[in-house]
């Protein structure tokens, strides 16, 4: 996901994450924006520890000799053992919990152990400023009717990047949703480089 984030940041995200399209089938139930700010940063409290303790883990087993990819599935996915999944099930009932209760996404905004990765790839490719897929907003053609910040999953101030000339925030997802939305055609997708 960190190699993947250098060229299109978190596209996957908005197109392929399960645990992000189980949050927006709670929309139906509620769809309030989820609040931002220092909450955003519980992701990165669990990022850290999660992978210091996999590293120290792998160090004190004198490193990797083999990987499994198909752990507990080497016979295929079965219904008839549901305890073996128990985590996976938790996994399920925190993130729809936290859409249903702080609102759109919550789970990506606030727990999500994968997004810093996406982020961090992000950021070095913005560094770097090599082509990569971004939206790109016609500042001029914005008619500030503001359906692009009132439609986005992410609860992102969309317009409020229009208006900075700065379509650019870790938290979005590339989900197209506010390229969809807009009246004017303002914003839209590049693969281009720089900021």
């Amino acid at each position: 996901m960190f190699v993947l984030a250098l060229f299109v940041g978190r596209l996957w995200c908005g197109w392929a994450c399960p645990g992000g399209g189980l949050q927006e089938i709670c929309f139906a139930i509620t769809d309030k924006p989820a609040r931002r700010g220092r909450l955003d940063w519980i992701k990165w409290f669990i990022w850290v520890p999660w992978l210091a303790i996999i590293a120290l883990l792998a160090i004190s087993a004198g490193g990797y000799r083999r990987v499994n990819l198909l752990h507990l599935t080497e016979s295929g996915i079965s219904v008839t053992q549901p305890f073996s999944y128990i985590t996976y099930y938790m996994v399920i009932g925190i993130f729809v919990v936290l859409s249903l209760l702080a609102g759109r996404r919550a789970g990506c905004h606030y727990i999500c152990w994968m997004a810093p990765f996406m982020i961090l790839g992000r950021k070095i490719r913005n560094v770097l400023a090599w082509p990569a897929l971004r939206l790109r907003a016609e500042t001029d053609r914005c008619i500030n009717c503001k359906k692009c910040t009132a439609n986005c999953p992410m609860s992102l101030d969309v317009n409020g990047m229009v208006q900075k000339r700065a379509m650019e925030n870790s938290e979005c997802i590339l989900c197209g949703t506010c390229v969809d939305v807009c009246p004017k055609d303002v914003i839209h997708y590049s693969f281009s480089a720089g900021k």
